[in-house]
């Protein structure tokens, strides 16, 4: 795996780079990290992200917050981390307590209600997109692309059509691809 060869400048350059993607995504920013940290600062390679992001998803609290602190971590240990996520969190924070305070005057609005499932279409098509664009990366992953597809579409079944929570499918279905996976690791 070839390391990303661009890194942050500096922890302001970090703060500034969080914060620019938080105020991007409304619904999520998993499109706007990725192709941000990857495909036009280069910090990340796309293997990287794709790594990052699956810890990312199985430490407690938001994803992306988590996969923000790994990067500040990565490059400024603690005050990388912390700026990172004081970028990713402090002013979307101030624009949500705002909209919040003027949704509680609108909520009975019927364009209101429009707008918000046509943010939710919007998201939705963003996470398809980069759901697609990260497939490319299990090339160089040791299941092979079959074996990936078929832990997704599994998953996919589990959560969308049997409404099985996450938690009891990472309990169940997680050990099995990292036995799955350990197993097809060359011996080092």
């Amino acid at each position: 795996m070839t390391m990303a060869s661009r890194q942050p400048t500096s922890c302001f350059d970090l703060f500034c780079s969080c914060t620019l993607i938080a105020l991007q995504g409304f619904g999520g920013v998993l499109a706007i990290v990725q192709r941000e940290l990857v495909d036009k600062k280069g910090w990340l390679t796309q293997e990287e992200f794709v790594e990052e992001w699956a810890v990312a998803q199985v430490m407690p609290g938001p994803n992306v917050v988590n996969l923000t602190l790994m990067i500040g971590a990565r490059y400024f240990g603690l005050r990388g981390a912390l700026s990172a996520m004081a970028g990713m969190l402090l002013l979307p924070m101030l624009i949500a307590l705002l909209v919040g305070i003027v949704y509680r005057s609108l909520d009975g609005h019927p364009g209101v209600a429009g707008a918000m499932r046509g943010m939710g279409a919007v998201a939705a098509g963003l996470i398809i997109a980069t759901g697609l664009k990260m497939f490319a990366a299990l090339k160089s992953n040791p299941l092979g692309k079959t074996t990936c597809v078929l832990f997704g579409m599994s998953s996919f079944v589990c959560i969308a059509l049997l409404h099985v929570p996450l938690f009891l499918l990472l309990i169940f279905l997680g050990p099995v691809a990292c036995y799955l996976a350990w197993r097809a690791l060359p011996a080092a």
